[in-house]
């Protein structure tokens, strides 16, 4: 089945409900099982530019926090409403969102 990889990082104390709207949008199935999906820790570093309203930190000063990366798989016909979620739930301004087209076997 082709699918599409998704990575998204995101503070650690906001993954569980990413996850949620992940999973209600359609992203994280793989045969008869919903909701899945991998994380694993790691420090998000940025510095906010000018015209930017940051959810963390402050424009012009270097910013870390603690943040999850989420990856899980979805239908390729799913992504537009699985990013829309991701978006709606994500507390970033621009969260941080790859995609990558996957077989999966």
């Amino acid at each position: 089945m082709k699918a599409m990889k998704v990575f998204v990082t995101v503070p650690r104390a906001d993954a569980e409900a990413l996850r949620r709207a992940i999973g209600e949008s359609g992203g994280g199935k793989i045969g008869n099982y919903s909701f899945c999906s991998f994380s694993y820790p790691g420090v998000g570093r940025f510095r906010p530019e000018e015209g930017a309203n940051p959810a963390v930190g402050e424009v012009g000063k270097l910013e870390e926090v603690e943040e999850e990366k989420i990856e899980f798989v979805c239908a390729s016909e799913s992504l537009p409403a699985v990013i829309a979620a991701i978006k709606d739930v994500h507390p970033y301004e621009e969260p941080a969102i790859d995609a990558f087209p996957v077989e999966i076997f």
